[in-house]
């Protein structure tokens, strides 16, 4: 009899050999879910379009001042499914008179609604640089890196957790503290 084929980590597909390793040790004892629940202890308290535009436009206020305004902030329901993206920046251009006035828009996947604020933080994060940097290279994950710390782990950890979705996983964070204690890091 032949050993089941390892599944496919499509989220994790860039990273070495040794790490998708341990990532298929996890998932071979049914540990990924309850590894990811003991880190991140609880969801946050973002769950409607005025809170994302408030918490969105904090951080912006204390690392990226100097940036375009934003025009709107807000979850979407198709992203997820449609766009496969969690995240999206937009420029909506308007005509306003003789000019043409570009608005920004950011866009979350409501997946983030019910996860742990460092997830909500990553993409937040991932969408604010691109007011600034516009493609995925060096100097975008460099602020990234400059506005959260800690993204890249972030990011990891949640590709591991949209791996364990897609493995039919599922994760309850229990609610957790209010949002005025969330917005700044």
């Amino acid at each position: 009899m032949r050993p089941e084929p390892a599944p496919a980590l499509k989220y994790l597909a860039a990273y070495p050999a040794h790490v998708l390793a341990q990532v298929h040790v996890l998932l071979d004892q049914g540990q990924l879910g309850a590894m990811l629940l003991k880190k991140y202890l609880h969801s946050h308290a973002v769950r409607t379009d005025r809170a994302l535009y408030d918490y969105v436009q904090s951080i912006k206020a204390t690392k990226l001042r100097g940036s375009e305004p934003l025009s709107k902030v807000a979850f979407d329901t198709k992203l997820h499914v449609m766009a496969h993206a969690l995240g999206t920046h937009t420029a909506v251009s308007r005509v306003q008179g003789s000019r043409l006035k570009a608005k920004r828009e950011i866009r979350v996947a409501t997946l983030f609604k019910d996860t742990p604020i460092e997830f909500l933080r990553m993409i937040t994060v991932h969408e604010l640089a691109h007011l600034k940097e516009r493609a995925h290279d060096k100097a975008f994950y460099q602020l990234c890196c400059h506005m959260e710390p800690d993204y890249h782990q972030f990011e990891f950890d949640l590709r591991l957790y949209l791996t364990h979705l897609d493995l039919g996983g599922k994760v309850d964070w229990p609610s957790g503290p209010s949002l005025n204690t969330q917005a700044g890091r």
